[in-house]
């Protein structure tokens, strides 16, 4: 990070689609939230998380003659499988959370 570069807030990388708890826990204000509140803005953060991936599928998908450009193939592929990460991500952290 630059030294002159703004630092983020927890809110602030919630709403941009950072769900990782131990990333999370770098911020003060993190500890002091109850598991039911940590577990909601890590719900919102993943569902903004999967918005972004479906949408970044859906611009590259609707790219005029997709068909000749087949290296954009490899891209939704890699799209694909972040959206699966996250979607296992989910899962785990359901039973981090409720387990």
């Amino acid at each position: 990070m630059i030294a002159n570069s703004k630092k983020f807030s927890l809110r602030e990388v919630i709403d941009m689609g950072e769900y990782h708890p131990d990333f999370l826990a770098a911020f003060p204000e993190w500890e002091t939230l109850s598991k039911p509140i940590q577990w909601e803005l890590i719900k919102k953060a993943l569902d903004i998380r999967e918005r972004q991936l479906v949408q970044q599928w859906a611009e590259i998908n609707n790219i005029l003659d997709f068909r000749l450009k087949p290296e954009l193939k490899v891209a939704l592929k890699n799209i694909e499988e972040s959206r699966h990460e996250v979607m296992r991500d989910r899962e785990m952290l359901i039973m981090v959370y409720f387990g």
